[in-house]
């Protein structure tokens, strides 16, 4: 029996779905907004993912229906539930990662660390809040954002006064003190087993992930106990089915602190393509068809990943990607198949081996030969 999966959004997260599609004999399909995107390879249908009409008719003929990523309106998704159609992860789950304010009221409910927030729907609550937190604040739009899109650091209540206008509630936290980012990433199926890669350390530069170190240096016990904790009881507690990633703070007193969430393959677990025995592409596909979940273990002591940013003009991409490989014949390269744009995620590098120095120096000379 052959499986049909609808991937909804075009972009490179379907589009590394794909190789594991294949190798897994799975149908794989994707809605796309435009020709000429990320995994035109499985394009089926060009539609919007806030047409219902699109994506009901999308939906027709699969077995399951996933996300490339999380802006599919509600009405949409509980309308495709209602037709009959598997959707994973499903609504009530998304929800938390559609809006953020939604998504801190649960996690504090749920007792999970969580930086100090509050809702604010004026200058004068913003105000307070800031006074109360040393003058400074993390300002975030509930929807929509991502790589630092929709998130400010604020001195002042009048910095906010162009997204008060919109007259839509804010979320503020505190700015936390932190040694550095970790990512957990976890599947999980919707019969109910769960598998959890290394944590990882994520460097960001300007809001936007640009390295991964897997498994994250000095995090073996304590550490790694209470990110895999932390991941297993937001998974389980949503109900998220497929991969999650859950994006966290170290602070400078020894604790965790989640930061976002994120229901489908994750930039933080693009190392596992490469330096895990199951990737988190394949892995999400086994999850949400309810197929037993592959295991997670490293395939070498340590992967590094880099994204690259911008990249070079088309007509000098193959040239730079011969000199990078020439340069660095045991790094592994990934080009999602667009554009180049200054600070776009266009592609990025793996690297593996025993000793970190030195997979470090291999994955970031690689992706230099790309630059913008």
């Amino acid at each position: 029996m052959t499986f049909t999966v609808g991937v909804i959004g075009g972009g490179q997260l379907a589009r590394m779905m794909i190789p594991a599609a294949v190798n897994l004999g799975i149908d794989i399909r994707v809605l796309a907004e435009n020709e000429g995107e990320s995994a035109d390879l499985a394009v089926s249908m060009l539609g919007r993912a806030d047409s219902e009409a699109d994506v009901l008719r999308f939906a027709q003929g699969v077995d399951v229906v996933t996300f490339d990523h999380e802006h599919v309106p509600q009405p949409i998704l509980k309308a495709l539930v209602g037709a009959g159609v598997r959707v994973h992860p499903g609504p009530d789950a998304l929800l938390y990662a559609q809006d953020k304010l939604l998504m801190r009221e649960k996690l504090s409910a749920l007792g999970l660390p969580v930086p100090d927030w509050a809702r604010v729907a004026d200058e004068s609550e913003l105000a307070a809040f800031l006074a109360e937190h040393g003058g400074m604040g993390v300002l975030k739009t509930p929807r929509g954002g991502y790589d630092g899109k929709g998130v400010r650091v604020v001195r002042a209540a009048s910095e906010a006064a162009d997204w008060f206008a919109a007259g839509d509630p804010l979320l503020v936290e505190e700015l936390v003190e932190f040694r550095r980012e970790l990512a957990q990433l976890v599947a999980r199926r919707p019969s109910g087993e769960i598998a959890l890669w290394p944590v990882v350390e994520t460097v960001q530069r300007d809001g936007v992930c640009a390295e991964v170190i897997a498994p994250a240096p000095n995090s073996a016990g304590r550490i790694a106990d209470v990110a895999a904790d932390i991941a297993t009881t937001v998974a389980e507690s949503l109900g998220v089915t497929g991969v999650l990633a859950v994006e966290l703070f170290e602070t400078t007193d020894d604790r965790l602190l989640i930061n976002e969430l994120a229901m489908r393959p994750h930039n933080t677990g693009h190392f596992s393509l490469d330096g895990s025995t199951t990737s988190q592409f394949e892995q999400h596909l086994r999850a949400v068809l309810d197929l037993p979940l592959g295991a997670t273990g490293s395939r070498e002591p340590w992967s590094v990943m880099v994204n690259i940013l911008g990249g070079p003009p088309a007509e000098l991409l193959a040239q730079q990607t011969a000199m990078a490989m020439e340069s660095q014949p045991t790094v592994k390269f990934h080009n999602y198949g667009k554009a180049p744009r200054p600070g776009r995620k266009v592609g990025h590098v793996t690297a593996g081996g025993d000793d970190l120095d030195e997979v470090v120096y291999r994955a970031r000379a690689a992706a230099a030969f790309f630059e913008d």
